[in-house]
């Protein structure tokens, strides 16, 4: 048992490990890529909003996973450009952890959902409308944010009980929930445990769940050949499938391929990657495939240039 327990409400957390002399460089380098998020994912939420030829059940589950990656980078990229520009980056964790758990794995349930919504428009054609009805759409949505609602109020309740010694510097530039366990002195079991058991129940179904829509979408396109069925699929499920490839890979990468030399230095460039980089290429990915979000850009556009 370590000794010096003490009640601690913020940590210092290390950053990135960047020399000084390139500090601003980076900073104005992060601060470009959390503008173009924000702009990002903020322009598809109002497209979508504005348009009803974008008002279907693909571009709800669309603006709900643009919310959800606007928010998430929201929860680590303010503080990590202000802690790169303080001399005393301190931040209280139990609020970044919260909302960090909630909007990452609500982006996760929302890749589900999208994942569905493909497998029915190209396997139950025909039956689209009856099945992915408005009441299945928002039951849907609404399941994910109570879920996830569920699982970060789980771990929030859960980290007060511990107890933390006087080192409370988090080597990484956001308030990670391992390393943040690493540092307390009293029994973290039962904080593992939910880790292990409810965190990987949180992953390892939405991924399989996934991968059962692309199979049972492949399965269906197999049957019948053809390159106009091939197309379909691509141009149906090609975004959503970049989109989870970046997303599950990352984390795969992250969690699963641990490696032995400089684990530290690749650690922080796969978190860089899922909490920076992801979030700011998923509206490029959408818009820059999508004929539908470049058609609504247009008549926005279109709109706005005849009402001045």
């Amino acid at each position: 048992m370590k000794k010096n327990q003490t009640h601690i409400s913020e940590f210092l957390l290390l950053g990135l490990p960047i020399q000084p002399e390139n500090q601003n460089l980076f900073c104005a380098l992060f601060l470009v890529m959390y503008l173009t998020t924000i702009l990002g994912n903020l322009l598809i939420i109002v497209l979508i909003c504005l348009d009803s030829h974008l008002h279907t059940p693909m571009y709800l589950f669309l603006r709900n996973l643009s919310f959800s990656d606007l928010c998430f980078s929201c929860v680590t990229m303010p503080k990590l450009l202000q802690n790169m520009q303080s001399p005393v980056p301190s931040i209280p964790c139990l609020t970044q952890i919260y909302f960090f758990i909630f909007f990452g794995h609500l982006g996760n349930f929302i890749l589900v959902a999208m994942a569905y919504d493909g497998y029915v428009a190209i396997c139950f054609l025909l039956h689209y409308t009856t099945i992915m009805s408005p009441k299945l759409c928002l039951s849907l949505v609404v399941f994910s944010w109570v879920l996830t609602t569920f699982y970060s109020l789980l771990h929030t309740l859960l980290l007060p009980r511990l107890s933390f010694c006087a080192d409370n510097v988090i080597p990484h530039f956001f308030c990670e929930i391992s390393a943040l366990l690493k540092l307390a002195c009293s029994d973290t079991r039962v904080n593992e445990l939910v880790i292990l058991v409810v965190g990987g129940i949180f992953a390892v179904i939405p991924f399989l769940l996934i991968l059962l829509s692309y199979t049972k979408i492949m399965s269906s396109i197999l049957k019948v050949p053809s390159a106009r069925g091939i197309y379909k699929v691509f141009s149906t499920c090609g975004s959503h499938l970049s989109v989870v490839s970046l997303f599950y890979g990352t984390i795969i990468g992250l969690y699963l391929c641990p490696s032995a030399n400089n684990s530290t230095v690749k650690d922080t460039v796969m978190a860089l990657m899922y909490t920076v980089v992801t979030p700011m290429l998923n509206p490029f990915i959408y818009s820059l495939r999508n004929r539908d979000i470049k058609g609504a850009l247009r008549r926005v556009l279109c709109r706005k240039k005849i009402l001045f």
